[in-house]
């Protein structure tokens, strides 16, 4: 089975009615489309972020750096609205010119510093605070190892997989197959990854956890897509243990939370400023927060 023939042009041009669920925000320049600046709340730390897997490795490891007692991690979490065009505002492309959440301002020391790319702001958290990253040797490089193997693949999941099966306008076949035989193929790495070890670098929970679960933990247990069974995603077993042992962490159901603004009330904490936050959740600052 084939799907409709397309002659590519000699020179693509950009036609911004093209359809699928982020077509109002997808455009082929950069830079600012308006003038907003981004609120500061009292701590250090700044995060400018959504609760899209992205956002999650982020503010997943801020809970897991405050669980263990490091004041330094208290942070604000202000929501970013992708669908409305927020990461194009002036102050959020100051901080990160590519316009993707989540982004970072660390306050910290005399001279902010911009953090963006979640990778990066993973690397830069663990350094500061020497926590979930190895300080040298094998070890270290055999986190980084699966870091970047994260950054690499998961966009063949996002804006592959996930893009043609559950947002594109139409599904054609090709695209599909294409993607999800690769998603299959990842899973089955992380699969045999996980057979020998508990987490995914070694013995220990590390970055490479953090930033891996939010896309194929989350896809595992049926967060992302509507694609588990079409996936057959039971069948990766060592995968499915890893992602609930990690699920079952106080930190990460945290971290699931904020800047979400989407899905169950219960699990939606928009704007993150203090950890009493999560305990005085109501309706009415949710909608306060739109």
């Amino acid at each position: 089975m084939s799907d409709t023939a397309y002659t590519p042009p000699k020179v693509w041009k950009w036609e911004q009615e093209n359809g699928g669920q982020f077509a109002s925000t997808n455009r082929p320049i950069a830079g600012a489309t308006h003038d907003k600046e981004l609120p500061v709340g009292e701590h250090p730390l700044q995060l400018y972020s959504l609760a899209t897997p992205n956002g999650v490795k982020v503010t997943v490891m801020l809970e897991e750096l405050l669980a263990k007692g490091h004041a330094g991690a208290e942070y604000d979490a202000w929501l970013i609205r992708i669908g409305d065009g927020d990461q194009f505002g002036s102050g959020f492309v100051e901080i990160n010119p590519n316009s993707k959440i989540p982004a970072l301002m660390d306050r910290s020391g005399e001279t902010p510093v911009r953090v963006f790319e979640s990778g990066s702001i993973l690397v830069h958290l663990a350094e500061k605070f020497g926590e979930f990253l190895p300080k040298d040797g094998p070890a270290r490089t055999e986190t980084l190892n699966w870091l970047f193997w994260q950054m690499g693949s998961a966009p063949y999941l996002g804006g592959g997989f996930g893009h043609f099966y559950a947002y594109a306008p139409e599904k054609f076949q090709y695209p599909i197959d294409r993607f999800a035989m690769e998603t299959k193929r990842q899973l089955d790495v992380l699969d045999r990854q996980l057979a020998e070890r508990p987490y995914i670098a070694g013995d220990d929970y590390t970055i490479a956890d953090m930033a891996i679960w939010p896309w194929y933990g989350q896809l595992v247990l049926g967060r992302l897509y509507d694609a588990a069974e079409f996936l057959d995603v039971e069948s990766y077993k060592n995968v499915v243990r890893w992602a609930k042992e990690i699920d079952a962490r106080p930190a990460v159901q945290r971290g699931r939370m904020v800047n979400r603004a989407f899905g169950d009330l219960e699990m939606q904490l928009h704007e993150r400023h203090d950890a009493s936050d999560f305990e005085t959740r109501t309706q009415d600052k949710l909608e306060a927060a739109e």
